[in-house]
């Protein structure tokens, strides 16, 4: 169980701009109440997934004395934007105190690495539990509820959160998949055979033949640090994936919207973000964040191609899901 050493006392929560609620004084707290400190990124797949349990936490205990603070620490320039993040709370409903950490000083001063991150502090000021990435719900929230308990002994606690989602329930196999595909020149795996340009505009050929963890850009694309932009209408991305759902972050032009056509292969089931027009499949990108653009019933190996309509599209990163109910 990972546990803390209850001599090591919480950082203060510094450096970041309060964008909603706050700011959270944690020696202020210290008797009163137990905070949990939650590290997110809103274009993070595993940090959407642990959203309705954080945000459960917060309605069933918050009247007890749990204080929730949602650190975002940008993984992408996009998340920098206050305004991305702020639509993104609107969207995922979250009531508690939120504090944007563009410069990572609180990231840096807890030490951490991790997306999704959580840190439960006691009502002294010490941290207590942490957890990383996605899973062990029900012992996060009965660490919740052992913290609330030492302040107030008379708690009675209702049993922890039933499973948001199917694939959290015990017996859920969890497979290799493909791993996180980034689509700039800094950390991207491209197919293509004479790489890519950096920083400027290119012209790229597909080569025909296609392996796993790699991308592979047709047409004319400026390939930058982080992302990839369609300069031209047509331009297009190909993968062979192994996967159940596949994700990817997209930002339009600013100010404007653009559309994505999605090219399935046989027997591959379109995303919640995927709409059918006319026996065609598309995207409408109108702001920057993750679009889930595959939801097969298990995981499968098989291709995806994107054709940007509008240039001017900008892409990430493809993420892609392995836990299935057996």
């Amino acid at each position: 169980m990972p546990q803390i050493n209850e001599t090591i006392y919480a950082p203060a929560l510094e450096g970041g701009e309060w964008i909603q609620h706050g700011p959270v004084n944690l020696k202020e707290l210290r008797g009163k109440a137990v905070v949990l400190v939650d590290f997110w990124d809103y274009t993070c797949v595993n940090c959407i997934h642990t959203l309705p349990y954080v945000a459960g936490w917060h309605d069933r205990y918050r009247q007890h004395g749990l204080v929730i603070v949602g650190v975002h620490a940008p993984e992408f320039s996009i998340a920098r934007d206050r305004s991305n993040v702020l639509a993104a709370i609107r969207q995922f409903a979250i009531e508690y105190p939120v504090v944007l950490d563009n410069d990572y000083a609180i990231w840096r001063a807890y030490s951490n690495r991790f997306w999704p991150a959580k840190y439960l502090v006691d009502s002294q000021g010490r941290l207590r539990y942490y957890h990383f990435g996605e899973g062990l719900y029900q012992e996060s929230e009965t660490q919740i509820q052992k913290l609330l308990g030492e302040v107030n002994p008379g708690l009675d606690f209702p049993p922890p959160m039933e499973p948001v989602r199917e694939s959290d329930r015990p017996g859920a196999v969890c497979y290799r998949v493909t791993p996180e595909l980034y689509l700039g020149y800094a950390r991207g795996q491209f197919g293509n055979p004479a790489g890519v340009a950096r920083d400027r505009a290119a012209d790229y050929t597909d080569p025909g033949r296609h392996a796993e963890g790699a991308s592979y850009l047709s047409g004319r694309w400026a390939v930058g640090q982080e992302s990839a932009r369609a300069e031209t209408a047509g331009a297009s991305i190909f993968l062979r994936y192994t996967s159940m759902d596949v994700n990817l972050v997209m930002a339009p032009p600013a100010g404007q919207s653009a559309r994505v056509e999605i090219i399935l292969g046989d027997g591959q089931r379109a995303g919640a973000d995927v709409k059918a027009e006319n026996g065609r499949a598309f995207v409408t990108v109108d702001r920057a964040r993750m679009y889930n653009l595959v939801a097969n019933e298990s995981v499968v190996p098989a291709s995806l191609q994107l054709k940007a309509l509008d240039p001017g599209l900008t892409a990430f990163a493809f993420t892609f899901t392995s836990c299935v109910v057996n």
